[in-house]
């Protein structure tokens, strides 16, 4: 099951950085046909040649493993950089906003105890 996800997913991941598998072996330092090896489910990286494979890849081993099902959008991806430009007001507002989402309440002026006046 998890040897076919990964042979199916690194044989894509790899069509879309458009190498082959030939030039992606010799790339990591393997025997020109180690990646075939792996998409046709004859072989199996070790922790280490994972790693390879990603940085490889240009991706994170998270991201190899997220499919178009399950990755997080860009703007999930990006919220984490942004909240480093808020003041501790905005992240005030924003933690009693995210609070009252996964408390599944209404939204409404009265839920924020904090207004935020430019």
């Amino acid at each position: 099951m998890y040897e076919d996800f990964f042979a199916d997913r690194l044989s894509e991941l790899r069509a879309k950085k458009n190498v082959s598998a030939r030039e992606m072996s010799l790339a990591l330092g393997q025997n020109a046909s180690y990646i075939n090896c792996i998409e046709n489910r004859k072989a199996f990286p070790s922790m280490q040649l994972f790693f390879y494979i990603c940085e490889y890849l240009g991706i994170t081993p998270q991201e190899f493993f997220s499919t178009p099902d399950t990755e997080d959008s860009r703007s999930k991806k990006e919220l984490p950089q942004s909240l480093y430009q808020l003041t501790e007001v905005q992240l005030s507002l924003l933690s009693q906003l995210v609070e009252s989402f996964c408390e599944k309440e209404a939204l409404s002026a009265e839920n924020i105890s904090v207004h935020y006046r430019e």
